[in-house]
């Protein structure tokens, strides 16, 4: 097994698995299918096509730097209603929350090197622009790692590469949050992808929580 590693790192970021009508919420993590629809983007495949060979990758997600939670809203007008009429004077407020300056490490394992190594490549130029979790939430750092592409598995690639982020003050020497997707326990996450991202369908998957202490901080 193979694991590619990447960087999802910017002033904002946003995860949503359990949205639901006007209110769109975030996870504090990165999720699967937000990870895969960026791959998606960078590889340049259409929502309409298959996410099979995708979707059958492990992620893990080390934790370099805690999101710090936060909240906004958007506004509109015209909203339709029951009856199929739209309501000029009615104003729809829809609460949406992010995470400010976090950094995360991705890890997506498989046996398929070479589909691991074409991501690589589309990460450094992509095909359609990345975002993490929003279009409008671009990354600070490229997600393109040069030295990315590792050939040890999952948890040894997690725990060996370089912290992405410094400390915050307090935070010094103290491990860092890790999850591991898991055939069989854990947390349930449902953003397994089990279609075409058009339809909007997910699976529930197990996520294993735990800690690791990274090496210092490079210039990765």
């Amino acid at each position: 097994m193979a694991t590619l590693l990447m960087r999802l790192q910017g002033p904002l970021q946003s995860w949503g698995t359990t949205s639901r009508f006007d209110e769109r919420d975030t996870q504090l993590e990165p999720s699967k299918s937000g990870v895969l629809g960026l791959v998606c983007a960078a590889l340049g495949r259409d929502r309409g096509e298959p996410v099979e060979d995708l979707a059958v990758l492990r992620m893990g997600v080390r934790v370099d730097r805690e999101g710090v939670p936060m909240r906004d809203y958007q506004t509109a007008t015209g909203v339709l209603l029951a009856s199929g009429k739209a309501d000029l004077r009615r104003t729809v407020v829809s609460p949406r929350f992010h995470l400010a300056d976090a950094a995360f490490l991705v890890g997506l394992e498989g046996a398929d090197e070479s589909l691991l190594a074409r991501i690589h490549g589309a990460l450094r130029a992509p095909f359609w622009p990345l975002a993490l979790g929003r279009k409008s939430f671009v990354p600070g750092l490229p997600v393109w790692l040069a030295d990315g592409l590792s050939p040890l598995p999952l948890e040894w690639a997690l725990a060996g590469y370089p912290r992405l982020a410094p400390a915050r003050r307090g935070e010094e020497g103290q491990p860092l949050r890790c999850l591991l997707e898991d055939e069989r326990e854990g947390a349930i996450r449902l953003d397994q992808p089990v279609a075409p991202f058009a339809e909007r369908r997910f699976g529930p998957r197990f996520v294993k929580s735990g800690v690791l202490h990274a090496p210092d901080q490079t210039d990765a």
